[in-house]
């Protein structure tokens, strides 16, 4: 027997813009970003099939007009027709049928490895539309433009795509990084504060794992973040994307071939969550909880000081997150808290040990491979007291 073996080595290049109004006539960067990509022999027009989250479309009613006006001055491109409202959220994730919508426009608009799929809209949507074009043609070239917080700091600035399947969050996927993202700060414009503030939790989540400088910042800034204030969050959200970014390009693993997920900490607990939920809880709002949760097991494990672990649970306090939730007590029938089975969920979705990352201090992750499930317990009891104690305090005292 023999065996011929070659290591093939791919090359990404992942380009995330910011920008301001970026359907204005006047800015240049989603045209520059299709035209970059045109091969120089190209003869006809590139082709752009757009999809836009139906919630974002209503919420803003002149932003359909604004799109269509926008290639329709750039002759080069060519937009296939109206845009596509798409329903977002959760719910969008949960049924195979809307990756087949997307693929039967691809095909009824003859999108090819050379045109263009650009989505606007959150994370949820994004996830979807990204996994039709990463499997129509093998793979056609997306363009993200995400509109929520936690899209534009943390999800759509990624390389993966899915959908729930068998009560699994993100059970069918793929990893493929998009050809470009896009973030409109302007597009926050319109998100209820709830949705404006799920995506701070990603940036407290990257900072506790890998930059202590980022999260004094958050600190400092956890009041005019708490306002919504505008400075406030372009920062967070560019400095958050940056590290997630840095992580994907260096880490080494960039598509989780083995079996640690650094950028998922506090996550294994907040997917359960979710679907313990039926996702009344938003995906930021459970990670909190998940981060929450890791913390204070972190500090009754040894691994993190006491004073480190207090200023991350207040940091999350004072961006506005409730660190508890009655999920986090629900029993299957032999008293077993349904919560961990989060771990093992976590555990089979990339196979090998179990690999969950806790905390020696604030900016310094490390990895453990198995979990106290009594200690985990204990966990959740201080959970709940702490969000007692906190419901019977005034708000001044907690902010």
């Amino acid at each position: 027997m023999s065996v011929i073996e070659r290591i093939i080595r791919v090359e990404w290049r992942h380009q995330v813009h910011f920008t301001l109004d970026v359907f204005a006539r006047t800015n240049p960067t989603l045209a520059a970003v299709i035209s970059e990509g045109r091969p120089a022999s190209f003869q006809r027009s590139t082709k752009v099939l757009c999809v836009v989250d139906e919630s974002l479309a209503e919420a803003n009613a002149a932003l359909l007009r604004e799109i269509s006006a926008y290639f329709e001055q750039h002759p080069s491109i060519q937009l296939t027709g109206l845009p596509v409202l798409m329903v977002g959220g959760e719910a969008v994730k949960n049924a195979y049928f809307r990756v087949s919508e997307i693929h039967a426009l691809i095909d009824r608009y003859h999108i090819d490895r050379h045109s263009y799929l650009v989505v606007v809209g959150g994370g949820a949507l994004l996830d979807m539309v990204g996994l039709a074009a990463a499997t129509a043609h093998r793979g056609v070239r997306l363009i993200r433009i995400p509109t929520t917080t936690l899209a534009q700091d943390d999800s759509g600035v990624g390389v993966k795509n899915g959908i729930n399947a068998f009560s699994k969050k993100n059970f069918i996927g793929t990893f493929a990084p998009p050809f470009a993202v896009i973030n409109d700060f302007n597009l926050l414009a319109t998100l209820s504060p709830r949705d404006k503030r799920a995506g701070f939790v990603e940036a407290v989540k990257v900072a506790c794992i890998r930059d202590g400088h980022f999260f004094a910042r958050l600190e400092q800034d956890a009041s005019a973040l708490a306002r919504f204030e505008q400075a406030a969050m372009q920062y967070l959200i560019h400095r958050s994307a940056e590290l997630h970014l840095d992580h994907i390009s260096g880490s080494g693993d960039p598509f989780e071939i083995g079996s640690a997920r650094p950028l998922d900490f506090g996550h294994w607990a907040a997917h359960k969550l979710e679907q313990l939920s039926e996702y009344r809880l938003r995906h930021g709002e459970a990670v909190a909880i998940g981060i929450a949760l890791d913390v204070i097991y972190s500090r009754r494990m040894g691994h993190l000081p006491a004073p480190a672990a207090e200023r991350i649970l207040t940091l999350l306090e004072k961006l506005g997150f409730e660190l508890f939730a009655v999920e986090l007590l629900h029993e299957d029938s032999s008293g077993r808290l349904l919560v961990t089975g989060g771990l093992e969920e976590f555990r089979e979705h990339l196979g090998g040990d179990l690999t969950i990352t806790m905390l020696r201090d604030i900016g310094e992750g490390f990895e453990v491979h198995d979990v106290n499930l009594p200690l985990v317990n204990l966990c959740i009891l201080e959970l709940q007291a702490r969000h007692n104690s906190s419901v019977a305090r005034p708000i001044s005292a907690i902010a």
